[in-house]
């Protein structure tokens, strides 16, 4: 079928938008915490691979950090393994740290790895365990007994921070052109896996490789206003003013914070964007609209 002369002049103009920011980011490292509905809709994952081999074909070094919550909740439901949970983190035993290797380790980081090679890309598998890359020590919660009104420390496991990376490991994968993606397990002090929350992990990396982007894709439009509409363009000053009265809150809270603490420490900007829509990644960084919420030091 024919082009009609308006979609041809589309098709030139989104083009000619891409080609400053393809001769601004190359050479860049841009970091992308994969998870959410583009990791578990088809379509979406397909478009997620052809992105980032894209990116990958005109310069630009994509760095992937993929979670794995809801797969790993599948498979202890199977395997009649409870899930329970403290502040919204998984209390984390030696059967489910198991269950987490398997899962975040084996089966979705070669899922992916071999989703991005089918689209033409050259991509490795790593836990943070392979070559030291993330150092980790282990993370106790602090909170107030309710009977007792005294602080209490709880132990959660197998779960722990980042403590240290070591970049060696992805400096050689980049200049071998190969593409990263990283399964957020830690090695602790004695050498045991730690689990450690994606966007804390693509955060870190992000700051250590002073990234040009830490990009993380969610199952929102973006971080919203008080009228539901997308803020955008945000310094970090306005972000801490938008966490202090309120607006942000919830389960946005850690993205936005592990956001601020990536770009405070480093890295040029943070983008949230809405995994839910196709080609996102390329969106936000080949179009002058953009798909979702910026923060930025440069304001």
């Amino acid at each position: 079928m024919p082009l009609t002369k308006a979609k041809t002049r589309y098709i030139a103009k989104v083009l000619s938008e891409a080609l400053p920011y393809i001769q601004r980011f190359t050479g860049k490292t841009i970091v992308v915490k994969y998870g959410g509905n583009a990791m578990v809709d088809p379509e979406l994952r397909d478009s997620f691979a052809r992105d980032i081999v894209l990116l990958k074909l005109v310069g630009v070094n994509p760095v992937v950090v993929h979670g794995g919550g809801p797969q790993i909740g599948e498979l202890l439901d199977k395997l009649n393994l409870q899930s329970k949970f403290v502040d919204g983190m998984r209390v984390t035993d030696s059967a489910t740290m198991d269950v987490v290797e398997m899962v975040l380790g084996a089966s979705i980081n070669k899922q992916i790895v071999s989703m991005i090679n089918a689209h033409g890309g050259k991509a490795i598998g790593l836990t943070g365990k392979d070559g030291g890359l993330i150092r980790a020590r282990k993370l106790t919660v602090n909170r107030v007994c309710p009977e007792h009104q005294v602080e209490e420390i709880i132990d959660i496991g197998h779960v722990g921070e980042v403590d240290q990376i070591d970049i060696e490991v992805l400096d050689m994968l980049r200049d071998s052109h190969f593409i990263p993606v990283i399964a957020p397990i830690g090695v602790g002090r004695d050498g045991g896996s730690l689990n450690i929350n994606a966007d804390l992990v693509a955060g870190k990396l992000a700051e250590v490789l002073q990234a040009e982007k830490l990009m993380l894709l969610t199952n929102v439009a973006g971080l919203l206003g008080p009228n539901g509409e997308v803020l955008t363009g945000l310094s970090t000053a306005r972000v801490d003013a938008l966490i202090a009265d309120g607006t942000v809150h919830g389960g946005m809270l850690p993205k936005i914070r592990c956001a601020l603490d990536a770009v405070k420490g480093g890295c040029k900007s943070c983008h949230i964007i809405d995994g839910r829509v196709p080609n996102a990644l390329l969106l936000e960084v080949f179009t002058d609209e953009g798909v979702g919420t910026l923060i930025t030091n440069q304001y």
